[in-house]
């Protein structure tokens, strides 16, 4: 009998994904996340940690001097991209990853790439960001668009199948 495969899912240019390693002991785990010998690293902005409710959407956004780094260390997210840059290679393309405890991932999100998750856990997700710029409140390097606009071809509503 044939296995099904996947196809392989084609990635939004610029866009880095790496398998994140858990090593459990005794005493509890260790991830590393993020390491400035990581052959895409650029630079170190800075690192935030934000959550996410069960079933909350935060989009749309992107950046246009900011490279963004997430990883979902508790919990469960659907991130999801949208790339709607012009002349881009993959313009239009729609990328979903789920991150978390079951999947543990980074994913680099590039420059001028509309981004955004929703929490799926049951319980709240705790999201580390490390980003290749400081955030200026004066002057944010943050574009937005509300999370069902009709500019992005997404429907956050859950999947059945």
């Amino acid at each position: 009998m044939k296995r099904f495969e996947s196809p392989r899912k084609e990635l939004i240019e610029g866009v880095i994904v790496k398998d994140l390693k858990v090593v459990p002991d005794e005493r509890g785990r260790l991830m590393e996340i993020l390491r400035r010998d990581d052959s895409f690293f650029q630079k170190f902005g800075q690192v935030y940690m934000t959550t996410n409710y069960p079933g909350v959407v935060k989009a749309w956004h992107f950046h246009k001097k900011q490279v963004d780094h997430v990883a979902c260390v508790k919990g469960m997210i659907k991130l999801v991209m949208y790339d709607a840059r012009e002349g881009s290679p993959t313009h239009g393309r729609i990328n979903e990853f789920f991150l978390g405890e079951h999947n543990p991932k980074l994913v680099r999100i590039p420059q001028n790439v509309w981004h955004g998750w929703k929490g799926v856990a049951e319980t709240e997700s705790l999201i580390v960001n490390t980003t290749t710029e400081l955030y200026d409140p004066s002057d944010p390097d943050e574009f937005r668009l509300p999370f069902d606009t009709e500019e992005i071809p997404y429907d956050w509503a859950l999947k059945m199948g």
